[in-house]
This record gives C-alpha cells, sequence and structure tokens, in this order.
C-alpha cells in the first residue's frame, strides 16, 4: 500500500515503532500531536503545514528511539514534502505521484514502502480529495510571512493570517500554539 503526503508529512517505519517505541503502537498512538495520520502495515504518516512542528515532533520520536539519521539515509522515519519529495536520502521508501479515483486531474503525492506488492493509497480517517491540500495546494515560505501575513488568531488548532496581498484569511494547522 501507499500513505498519502500532504504539506509536510514525517513518514515512520511502522516496524521502528512496533519495536522502539515505548508501548508499542498503542503508546505511539495515544501521543499524536494532530489526526492526518494514516497507516498501512508498513508505513505510517503524520502530516504538518508548518516546518516547526515537524521538527518538534521529530524530536519526540528520536526521544522515543525513532531515529532520523546518522551520518547517511534516513533510519526509522523520513520527511516528506508534498511538492519536492523526501528531505533526506531514503532507501526504504520511494516517493511518487498518481491520480486516484480513476481521475486523471485528481492528483496527489504518495509514499510506498520499498518493494510493496500493492499501491492502494491510504488517507487519514474523513480525507477527501475535494478540499484538501492535494487539490488547493498554497506555499509561503516561512521567511516571507512575516511579510504578506499578518497574524490574527489561534483557534481550534489552526493559526490564522490575513493575506495582506489578497485581502484573504489563510490558514496554518498547527500542533502547538503561536
Amino acid at each position: 500500500m501507499a500513505v498519502l503526503v500532504e504539506a509536510i508529512s514525517v513518514i515512520i517505519k511502522r516496524s521502528a515503532i512496533d519495536e522502539k517505541f515505548p508501548g508499542e503502537w498503542d503508546g505511539f498512538l495515544s501521543q499524536l500531536p494532530n489526526k492526518t495520520m494514516c497507516a498501512d502495515s508498513e508505513l505510517v504518516r503524520i502530516g504538518f503545514m508548518s516546518p516547526v512542528d515537524v521538527e518538534s515532533y521529530v524530536k519526540l520520536l528520536e526521544s522515543h528511539g525513532i531515529q532520523y539519521k546518522a551520518n547517511g539515509p534516513a533510519i526509522d522515519l523520513v520527511v516528506a514534502d508534498q511538492q519536492r519529495g523526501f528531505a533526506e536520502t531514503c532507501d526504504w521508501a520511494s516517493f511518487g505521484r498518481g491520480s486516484i479515483d480513476g481521475n486523471p486531474d485528481h492528483v496527489v503525492a504518495g509514499c510506498v514502502a520499498v518493494n510493496s506488492s500493492e499501491g492502494t493509497l491510504v488517507t487519514p480517517d474523513g480525507w477527501e480529495y475535494e478540499g484538501s491540500l492535494s487539490q488547493t495546494f498554497s506555499f509561503t515560505p516561512v521567511e516571507s510571512i512575516d511579510k504578506s501575513l499578518k497574524f490574527l488568531r489561534h483557534e481550534d488548532g489552526l493559526d490564522v493570517y490575513l493575506n495582506e496581498l489578497t485581502g484573504k484569511e489563510v490558514y496554518m494547522g498547527r500542533t502547538g500554539e503561536k
């Protein structure tokens, strides 16, 4: 199978969670930072919209024995960007794009374990292509946030900004306060 990659995704080997994470799978589930998790029997994906949140989550995983990298390719986890693919070399998973629902206009990014025999896409509970980041993706570099976006508030796990160029509100999912 394959797991969805949207925004910035942390992809983890399921075997690493089962072997290293305190409390194994149930312990891992109890510490999820948001509701973007999806998993097949080989890979687990958690999505983020902020590099700061990704870094914080990777540090949490590392504190529980899940390794990112050490002088070489990704070990137990890899970070994948929806537009650019893997942030590091990874020899146990591959990144790609494909259409879903039989519709060539519905293109999504995904990640699959190397040598996996099945390519069915797994998505978070309740995920639909319509209105998803796969359909509506827009990107504002972190260094541009202070220039064109004015922070308005934090509500329901989202940072809400005013895009001063368009006059529209934009949203960034966050796992913590600003």
